[in-house]
């Protein structure tokens, strides 16, 4: 890759790669993700991605218990970090307030893994040594690389080193963001995407702000700028779809609305709520507050999906 000796040893925050992926853009692309959020969605699926820095995960399932080994309790550093409750079963427990601090050393005394990472440090030329080993599957189904996150562009000398690179080695690259960042992340990054995947979660800003943590003002102003200042790249808009916040008809069309005088918005997609990240805030220590939401109603989302159709003059299923 050129420009190796500038770029290939730089290190960012990833918290995972996943290959064979075919809903991160088109084609069959591996998926970056990188650690680092600055919003606060109430509804998360991925919530290990949200803080910058590797960090602490434990899942008790796998503790063998105190009896057996006990060696996170013996560990110096993890003094007060890990703990048994008297009258419980001997399965280790955690204090979050202090396990961080000794998440190395906790990690590596565990036979059973009960305690591990989310996320590591990696280099450019690590990650695209990764990706490009799937380089025949891009060629042959339009794919490529997608950075995700949490919010890829929080680390944007890393982000735009990677998609440099695999340019450098022919590979279509892609984004997903959230777009709650300054604008000259975008200066940095957007030169080396081919495909901006990015989310208009509620309309109204006051809404915005309280089931994602900030108003939208500056993501919609970041968006209307990126359609205009890149007009080579394709946009594809998408909403998350969740029910009682904003799986309802007049945000569907207020984000048609919105997208409707760029060329460059390709698409808009809506992503149905899930809750297959659940298990994650346990492994976290954290309280997942939208237990009592379920996914939305199929026929409410047909409709939704209906109404794209019609917008961008593509035959759909009839809007009831």
């Amino acid at each position: 890759m050129s420009g190796k000796s500038d770029t290939a040893a730089m290190k960012g925050s990833v918290l995972n790669l996943q290959r064979y992926c075919s809903d991160d853009g088109p084609g069959i692309r591996t998926t970056v993700f990188l650690k680092g959020c600055s919003l606060r969605c109430k509804w998360c699926s991925n919530p290990e991605s949200i803080h910058p820095k590797p960090e602490l995960a434990y899942n008790a399932k796998e503790c063998i218990g105190k009896a057996k080994c006990g060696k996170c309790l013996e560990a110096p550093c993890t003094e007060g970090a890990f703990y048994v409750e008297d009258g419980e079963d001997d399965r280790v427990r955690v204090n979050w307030d202090l396990a961080s601090a000794c998440a190395d050393e906790a990690v590596s005394v565990c036979p059973t893994d009960a305690p591990y990472p989310f996320g590591e440090e990696m280099t450019v030329e690590e990650i695209l040594d990764e990706v490009e080993k799937d380089s025949s599957f891009y060629r042959s189904s339009g794919g490529g690389m997608t950075l995700s996150g949490g919010e890829c562009l929080l680390q944007p000398e890393f982000s735009a080193a990677l998609l440099a690179g695999a340019h450098e080695r022919g590979i279509n690259t892609a984004i997903e963001t959230a777009g709650n960042v300054p604008w000259r992340f975008f200066e940095q990054v957007l030169p080396h995407v081919d495909i901006m995947l990015h989310d208009h979660k509620l309309t109204d800003s006051a809404r915005h702000k309280k089931w994602v943590g900030v108003g939208n003002e500056r993501i919609l102003e970041n968006f209307k700028k990126a359609y205009e200042t890149f007009p080579d790249i394709e946009f594809i808009a998408r909403t998350p779809l969740i029910p009682g916040i904003n799986a309802d008809e007049e945000h569907i069309r207020a984000v048609l609305e919105f997208i409707r005088p760029y060329k460059n918005v390709t698409d808009y997609e809506l992503l149905p709520y899930h809750r297959y990240g659940l298990g994650k805030y346990e492994f976290l220590g954290v309280v997942y507050e939208l237990d009592d939401f379920k996914t939305p109603d199929p026929q409410l989302v047909a409709k939704f999906r209906a109404i794209i159709d019609e917008a961008f003059g593509r035959s759909g299923e009839e809007i009831s």
